[in-house]
């Protein structure tokens, strides 16, 4: 009988490492709730099948979508790499589960925030701190010019000096650049800054930033709220790649 099929085998078996003593990788795995609370968002919804189909396309990650606050527990955690809110309102989540979120990413996994994950958790500061900061009003939704202030960041690297997008913009309070690294801000030459509902004084816009927090890694971007930023190749990009980093894949 040729030996041939078995040393075929044995390859195989080394090559994923069943047999080298080397790990299988695992695939990556993203806990996306889009649980709304507060103010309901249209792109809450539409956006889960769209991450999914985002994390197969890139091979980067397999996404579970769910508005069920009863999955955020640190056993289910376990199963995870990352976790990404679209969300409002005060959440119903026990202290328990508020425990298990943070020693999650205090423990070196990662947390994304999508447009109103800042609109969250008002009465809860420790996830303030964590996303860095509370949404202050919107007071423009038209075309912007947003400005890229991290151009080495693999998610904005695609996105040049600057560029413009229509969305519904954020302002921001309980934030500041000390405690966060900002990816993107508004062009406030780009809107009326004479508006009402304008707040900062400093003209400081942030639109995007991540941070560390313990161990694990945080991505917020304030973008999302129109469902056309959602079919966007440059906002698939940057959301994707800002998953990826606080998965820890991209450096």
């Amino acid at each position: 009988m040729s030996s041939r099929p078995a040393f075929l085998l044995i390859v195989t078996l080394c090559s994923a490492g069943l047999l080298s003593g080397q790990p299988v990788p695992r695939q990556r795995r993203l806990l996306y709730l889009n649980h709304s609370a507060g103010f309901k968002h249209e792109t809450a919804k539409t956006s889960g099948p769209i991450v999914k189909q985002w994390g197969q396309k890139s091979g980067a990650f397999e996404a579970t979508v769910t508005d069920d606050c009863s999955a955020l527990t640190a056993e289910n955690l376990k199963s995870y790499d990352a976790v990404l809110f679209y969300t409002t309102g005060e959440l119903p989540l026990s202290d328990e589960q508020k425990k298990a979120l943070l020693d999650f990413v205090r423990g070196g996994k990662g947390f994304a925030g999508v447009h109103s994950a800042t609109d969250t958790f008002y009465k809860w500061p420790d996830y303030g701190e964590m996303i860095g900061g509370y949404f202050d009003e919107h007071p423009w939704n038209q075309q912007v010019r947003v400005r890229v202030e991290e151009r080495d960041h693999p998610a904005t690297r695609h996105l040049g000096e600057s560029f413009l997008i229509k969305d519904e913009i954020y302002q921001f309070k309980n934030w500041s650049r000390d405690k966060v690294h900002v990816l993107l801000s508004l062009d406030p030459a780009s809107v009326d800054l004479t508006r009402k509902s304008v707040h900062r004084t400093d003209r400081d816009f942030a639109i995007t930033w991540t941070r560390n927090f313990g161990k694990g890694r945080v991505f917020y971007t304030a973008l999302g709220h129109d469902p056309e930023v959602w079919a966007d190749p440059r906002f698939e990009t940057h959301l994707v790649n800002g998953i990826r980093w606080i998965m820890g894949d991209l450096k």
